[in-house]
């Protein structure tokens, strides 16, 4: 048996935002956009290279999910964007005006750097050590 997790939903304010920042700052390719009728829609997006798992940008509906934009994990780094090649990304990144929190630092597990995107959400940049 094989079993994957498909997509992850990040709730944000604006598709349309959502998908510049995620398209035009990190690169990820737009897989789908779909409009489901009313103001719904099914947009998913993926970094460069991914197979499997996606993100499903979930435009915030009502006022309990606008509360949990940027903070769906409790103030803790949220998502994990695994690279082959931290310095490049790292400085394309930088250069695309994406906001790092910390300088770039070696862990047991590889090279890591938290960055925030512009909803409040922490992701961890990461090139793993080889094992």
């Amino acid at each position: 048996m094989k079993q994957m997790i498909g997509a992850i939903a990040l709730v944000v304010p604006d598709y349309d935002e959502a998908i510049a920042y995620y398209t035009g700052k990190l690169g990820f390719d737009l897989i789908e956009d779909t409009h489901l009728g009313g103001n719904k829609r099914w947009v998913l997006v993926a970094p460069k290279g991914s197979t499997e798992t996606r993100l499903l940008l979930a435009k915030a509906d009502g006022d309990s999910q606008q509360a949990a934009i940027g903070n769906q994990t409790g103030g803790r780094v949220f998502l994990f964007l695994h690279t082959d090649d931290f310095d490049r990304d790292h400085q394309a990144m930088l250069g695309a005006g994406v906001t790092f929190l910390e300088a770039p630092h070696q862990e047991a597990y590889g090279k890591v750097a938290v960055f925030r995107d512009p909803f409040g959400n922490k992701w961890d940049l990461i090139e793993r050590i080889e094992s």
